[in-house]
């Protein structure tokens, strides 16, 4: 079955991962790079996602110029799946198709309408904030002990 990270980022800069198992990860399959779907999909509860790239499970990046979802050395100048071009400098890369199979693990995501859920900072109770503040007096306090004996 299939099993993907997906990277979901916002227009502000904040991206977000989860991953998707076997049923959840149903509706992606067959999808291409540049598709917008409905977020509903992945259980955001409002907004559009579109698909902008993603890696195979050996690290092999995903291409939207090669059709299907296939692997294949391409003869590249720019672009994604080259770094540090020279000017004039061509190389054979093998790259990922634009089409997602299971042989996908992560894919890289932009939402296009509404925000990301921000993850609510842990809380503690009010009776915990004073023993953990000694606590760090405290550790700090052997710190400056143990050092000035050495």
């Amino acid at each position: 079955m299939a099993h993907f990270r997906l990277v979901i980022s916002d227009a502000k800069g904040k991206s977000v991962s989860q991953e998707l198992r076997d049923r959840a990860a149903q509706p992606l399959l067959g999808s291409k790079i540049g598709d917008t779907l409905d977020s509903s999909v992945i259980g955001l509860t409002q907004g559009k996602i579109r698909i902008t790239g993603g890696s195979d499970k050996s690290g092999t990046p995903m291409r939207q110029d090669i059709h299907g979802g296939v692997k294949k050395y391409v003869l590249l100048s720019r672009g994604v799946g080259m770094q540090n071009v020279g000017e004039g400098t061509r190389k054979r890369k093998l790259i990922r198709g634009n089409t997602v199979t299971e042989e996908i693990y992560q894919l890289n995501c932009r939402l296009m309408e509404g925000n990301l859920q921000e993850k609510s900072p842990p809380t503690t109770p009010i009776g915990d904030e004073s023993s953990s503040s000694s606590s760090t007096q405290e550790a700090s306090e052997k710190k400056k002990s143990s050092g000035s004996s050495r």
